[in-house]
């Protein structure tokens, strides 16, 4: 069940993360997960002409929790416990980014993610992530 959708976590990013909202943009909240694409910018190259290895991390890890959100609200304390990111292929400076992020699993104290990072355009996938996320506990 979904308890935010794309106009109010883009919402949400803005309001509790200024410092990164600009990067990111919710496109889709799907059945399991959502979509977000990032547009690159000169902050997010390397050397070379290719996107860093942190900024295709930052993707992932803030679709993955925003997937979480979308299914259980904003809960800004939500953190990040595990995390692991292979680098398939180097992505283009000039490629807007798209995280589809899905959720394996969404307990009361733990979310399990999977994302995977393709160029907007189409292609084969830039780079997968898998990450486990904390969800604090509900105050009454």
């Amino acid at each position: 069940m979904t308890q935010m959708d794309v106009a109010r976590l883009n919402s949400f990013l803005e309001e509790a993360f200024p410092q990164v909202a600009p990067d990111f943009t919710v496109r889709a909240v799907t059945e399991d997960g959502v979509e977000v694409v990032l547009l690159p910018r000169e902050a997010h190259l390397r050397p070379g002409g290719t996107v860093s290895g942190p900024t295709l991390f930052a993707l992932a890890d803030v679709a993955v929790y925003l997937a979480i959100l979308a299914r259980i609200g904003p809960v800004a304390l939500a953190v990040t416990t595990n995390a692991s990111i292979d680098f398939l292929r180097k992505p283009e400076a000039a490629t807007d980014l798209v995280a589809q992020a899905r959720l394996l699993k969404l307990g009361k104290r733990l979310a399990v993610g999977d994302v995977l990072i393709v160029p907007e355009q189409g292609g084969p996938p830039l780079a997968r992530a898998s990450l486990t996320y904390s969800i604090p506990p509900k105050t009454a």
